[in-house]
């Protein structure tokens, strides 16, 4: 990485990098996008819009890349590779589908949590509904609210390499309490997983009835499956 940007590739010995700027739950004003849009062509970039939520800015110029990040006064989405990269937030508060209006807690949980250091690459997940919009499953850590828009809380889910579903670590939780449970799976995570371990893979290890177990008690929560 240089310069928050990576490189992308090597052609003919030209060498391209690519930035992504930190876009929480992919909500953007439109002259930040504006902005993006015309830092881009000024620099001879190419848009990606990506899975997780942001925009990926590649063809550049390893040398251009300090005037680019000064120029869009963005933070990129990503300081350090084994961190909470980012919080995918679904559209529930404008969705007709949606049980609860869960922007708010994705926007504090990514205020909050965005760029803590962590064992492994790490995604939260956070949906209005058992729909799951944002592959809530696929996360490391789900956010999402039930029928009875009550929030319940998964954990482990990985797209990756060795795919994974997420397991539930428990239900019935306010607004209030799925945060904290949140905040303690990362603590917990944090001090018991090994370096470069996946959520999941620790989960495997210890078992999920061990980890459910624990991360309940430190959250002073009960288990409700």
């Amino acid at each position: 990485m240089s310069g928050y940007g990576n490189l992308q590739k090597i052609r003919n010995g030209k060498r391209t990098f690519a930035i992504t700027p930190h876009i929480p739950g992919g909500f953007i004003l439109p002259d930040d996008l504006i902005k993006i849009g015309e830092v881009t062509k000024k620099y001879k970039g190419v848009l990606k819009i990506t899975s997780g939520q942001r925009i990926l800015i590649t063809n550049l110029k390893e040398e251009d890349l300090p005037s680019i990040w000064e120029e869009l006064g963005m933070e990129p989405a990503v300081k350090v590779q084994n961190s909470l990269k980012n919080v995918e937030i679904c559209p529930s508060n404008y969705c007709k589908r949606s049980k609860y209006p869960t922007i708010g807690i994705g926007m504090k949980l990514s205020k909050n949590f965005h760029g803590m250091e962590l064992p492994c690459r790490t995604k939260i997940g956070v949906a209005g509904c058992r729909n799951a919009c944002t592959s809530v499953y696929s996360k490391d850590i789900g956010v999402l609210v039930d029928l009875d828009k009550k929030f319940f809380i998964t954990a482990g889910g990985s797209a990756g390499y060795y795919p994974r579903s997420a397991d539930i670590v428990t239900k019935g939780l306010s607004e209030k309490e799925a945060f904290h449970l949140v905040e303690t799976i990362l603590n917990y995570y944090n001090e018991k997983a090994e370096p470069g371990e996946k959520l999941g893979d620790f989960i495997d290890r210890i078992s999920i009835e061990t980890f459910r177990e624990e991360v309940l008690s430190l959250a002073n929560l009960e288990i409700k499956l």
